[in-house]
């Protein structure tokens, strides 16, 4: 034991241990307050100012985890839509030879798609792939409705090189190489170079509608001038020019005698005194029958 002396005349007498002991251990841990809340301005922060750190930190890892991966689209559709924003409906307009399968498929329009960040712009693109669409509007009306409108290619006339049959415009572009029966109606011109000229031929056969019900094909002669092959199989050759007499003055035999229904392949119109009539194998021989059987001697006339 130790001896303090103090100011009072009577001495105080105490354990060496209380002495030797911290200042403040004396203090209840509940009452303490803490290091922390007195250290400069983190003495005015809230109470819940932990609790919120720890969420925001926690958020700002999750978020970033979800950008890492590359859910962070999928992640913002999902909000967007369940926010009111998913794309409920789509209105088309404009399609004919498009289906509406084949529409769908180009929007690329999931369950849970937002309309909010939905890209019209790659959509129009990617419509605009599609053989029959010549151009595309998206439009989006908030909030779930998509409108899109399409035109589309006009079919004018079907070109045949070798095995292969495409529908193509009046500027000679390809549409499309899938060819039904329900263009059979359409001119078919043929050879390469042809597709650019098919509105050529087309407007001559304008002018006389009665030929042009019997035409199937058009063929390009040298890149010079026509063939046209009709219904039975009859090839009228045109000239390079005067295309418009030369089908005049055929029609008008054909009125007067019936041209295109004999048993003919060919009516050759490019000489403008004459017309030139190629038999068929068969009439030909049938021909040369009845000329052999003919009596011999001096006969009035002469074989026409």
């Amino acid at each position: 034991m130790r001896t303090l002396k103090g100011k009072r005349s009577k001495d105080v007498v105490l354990p060496i241990e209380a002495e030797l002991a911290p200042r403040g251990r004396g203090v209840p841990r509940l009452h303490r307050r803490p290091v922390w809340r007195a250290a400069g301005f983190l003495a005015d922060l809230p109470q819940w100012t932990g609790t919120a750190g720890a969420l925001g930190f926690l958020a700002l890892t999750i978020g970033y985890g979800i950008v890492l991966g590359g859910y962070g689209r999928m992640v913002a559709e999902s909000l967007t839509a369940a926010a009111g924003f998913r794309i409920e409906a789509v209105k088309l307009t404009g399609q004919r030879e498009t289906t509406e399968f084949q529409i769908l498929e180009a929007l690329e329009i999931q369950e849970d798609s937002s309309l909010a960040l939905f890209d019209a712009e790659a959509a129009r693109q990617r419509l605009s792939h599609i053989p029959w669409v010549e151009k595309a509007s998206v439009r989006k009306f908030y909030p779930g409705t998509l409108q899109v409108n399409i035109v589309e290619r006009e079919p004018f006339a079907l070109w045949q090189r070798g095995d292969i049959i495409s529908i193509i415009n009046a500027r000679g572009e390809v549409i499309t190489d899938d060819v039904d029966g329900r263009y059979a109606n359409l001119l078919l011109v043929l050879g390469h170079g042809a597709q650019y000229r098919a509105g050529e031929i087309l407007s001559e056969l304008e002018d006389v509608p009665g030929l042009r019900s019997r035409v199937r094909a058009a063929r390009l002669i040298s890149d010079r001038r026509w063939d046209l092959i009709l219904e039975n199989a009859i090839t009228l050759r045109l000239p390079e020019t005067g295309i418009a007499a030369a089908l005049a003055d055929v029609m008008k035999m054909d009125a007067d005698s019936g041209l295109l229904s004999r048993d003919i392949v060919a009516v050759d119109l490019r000489l403008a005194d004459r017309v030139v009539v190629r038999l068929s194998d068969e009439a030909a021989l049938r021909r040369n029958a009845v000329i052999t059987s003919r009596p011999k001697g001096p006969r009035s006339g002469t074989d026409t």
